[in-house]
């Protein structure tokens, strides 16, 4: 301690206590610094020690590091494409609903909901009426031109949880999920009048056809073989009975 002339011990002594930790305040700064470049100094990359990472060990782990990013990329391309396949696997070559065996499994899957939360579904079978005409006197194009803008006007009119496909020829099959039957008649009627409302345009042509459909619940106590059959004899008895 220094008293300055004039100065009272106990004022240079409470100078000095006010300056030690400045002192203390360095001293744990310095410690810190040295904590940091110790930390600095066990730094690894890859579980590499900073310290071995000569010129080499870096051009190696750089070229393993491009390679493993390149399999990611080759990975996640080869995931893209398997998803486009699976996609085109269950679409109908011609038209934007499913194919026959994309259908059934959507049918079979609304008959598990219907056994394991008693929430029936219904199916629709639908035929068009008037396509062989088409087909015979405008030719094949002007038939596959009406087939794509039926299955589109019935894709556009149900809703994104719903199924539609096509089941062969001019026959379209709809699982109307979590529907009961009654609901279901209802919308096939409507889905069929606007078929018969909206005309086909081929070759500047208006061309314009029918739908005879029929219904079938999916519930619990039927089979996706024994559904099908019933709602297309339900499809054909309406055809038959409109003739």
């Amino acid at each position: 301690m220094r008293i300055r002339p004039g100065e009272p011990a106990s004022a240079a002594r409470s100078r000095d206590s006010v300056s030690s930790p400045s002192k203390a305040g360095t001293a744990s700064s310095s410690s810190a610094a040295s904590s940091t470049s110790a930390a600095r100094d066990t730094a690894s990359i890859m579980g590499v020690p900073e310290a071995e990472l000569t010129p080499n060990v870096q051009r190696a782990l750089l070229s393993l590091m491009g390679e493993v990013d390149q399999l990611r990329k080759e990975t996640e391309a080869l995931r893209a494409k398997v998803r486009d396949l699976e996609t085109l696997a269950d679409h109908d070559v011609f038209l934007p609903v499913l194919n026959r065996r994309a259908f059934l499994r959507e049918v079979s899957k609304a008959l598990a909901l219907a056994e394991r939360h008693n929430a029936p579904s219904a199916l629709v079978y639908m035929d068009l009426n008037g396509f062989k005409k088409i087909n015979d006197t405008h030719g094949h194009a002007a038939g596959d031109t009406a087939l794509r803008q039926v299955a589109e006007l019935i894709a556009a009119h149900v809703r994104e949880t719903d199924a539609v496909g096509r089941l062969g020829g001019d026959e379209f099959g709809i699982v109307l999920t979590l529907t009961p039957a009654a609901m279901a008649e209802r919308k096939a009627e409507e889905l069929a009048a606007t078929i018969a409302s909206t005309p086909i345009l081929h070759d500047g042509v208006e061309l314009t056809l029918g739908a005879a459909w029929g219904v079938r619940a999916l519930d619990p106590d039927v089979d996706v073989e024994t559904a099908m059959a019933e709602a297309d004899a339900a499809m054909y008895a309406r055809k038959i009975a409109a003739a």
